[in-house]
């Protein structure tokens, strides 16, 4: 059974301005342990997909199902982890606390929270960073942590809303490594959101091109790069082709 799966899928937001309609006819299959990235233009629905994933947003349209349910079962079962486009920490708490928050509002008791926070520290190799605070932390630390708390419940499933956009280059390409080592150790299945081409083939199995709004997806490419992906592979011809072949899918697209 696929972890994700959706058909015909739309949505329409309805205001008094007049409905808009920002997904149409979506056609989706996310198969256990794959790395998806959603690609597409600003405002074609990547976000919003993921959204109606995580019953962030509700489809008008369609049938969709998340590890086999209905998304807001998935939601209360927690079957999923979400990793924001800022990392959403609050200052006051420290980076254990800020993962332990939502085994709080469940009613984890303390062994099971002080354990989970252990293990997804070490996961991010964040460990000796539990007592300090997010604004003592760079941003890509603070996103990590934000990695290790969607990762908290060991949910099979992990969104990410382009958690690395306001990265500068250096700090994006060595969090892509990291990523890329968290979902070989783990193997969850990720579904990533990304404007940069070269992060989606870098990092994905499966790159998602979707259209202008409303956004239907256009394309689906395999990436069959070898592993471990290392940056230099980004000077290779295979590389170079699987960028220009998602490049060409976009501008279909439009």
């Amino acid at each position: 059974m696929p972890i994700v799966s959706a058909t015909k899928l739309g949505l329409t937001f309805r205001s008094r301005d007049g409905d808009v309609e920002a997904l149409h006819d979506v056609q989706l299959q996310i198969n256990a342990g794959e790395f998806v990235s959603l690609i597409g233009p600003s405002g074609c629905g990547k976000t919003t997909l993921l959204r109606c994933i995580a019953d962030l947003e509700r489809a008008t349209e369609g049938t969709l199902q998340v590890a086999g349910m209905d998304p807001i079962d998935a939601r209360e079962k927690r079957a999923y982890g979400y990793v924001f486009q800022s990392p959403a920490l609050y200052p006051w708490r420290t980076v254990a606390r800020n993962i332990e928050l939502p085994h709080e509002i469940f009613g984890v008791s303390q062994v099971k929270r002080k354990k989970a926070v252990e293990d997804n520290l070490a996961l991010v190799g964040l460990q000796d960073f539990a007592g300090k605070y997010p604004w003592q932390l760079s941003g890509g630390m603070q996103q990590r942590v934000s990695i290790a708390r969607a990762l908290s419940f060991n949910p099979d499933l992990l969104l990410m809303d382009e958690p690395f956009g306001a990265l500068d280059e250096i700090t994006r390409d060595r969090l892509n490594l990291e990523l890329l080592a968290i979902w070989q150790r783990t193997a969850k299945t990720i579904i990533f959101v990304t404007h940069s081409i070269a992060e989606a083939v870098f990092l994905s199995t499966k790159i998602v091109v979707m259209s202008p709004r409303p956004g239907r997806i256009t394309s689906v490419i395999d990436v069959n790069l070898p592993s471990p992906r290392t940056t230099s592979m980004r000077d290779s011809p295979e590389f170079t082709t699987l960028a220009a072949e998602v490049r060409a899918a976009l501008a279909d697209g439009d």
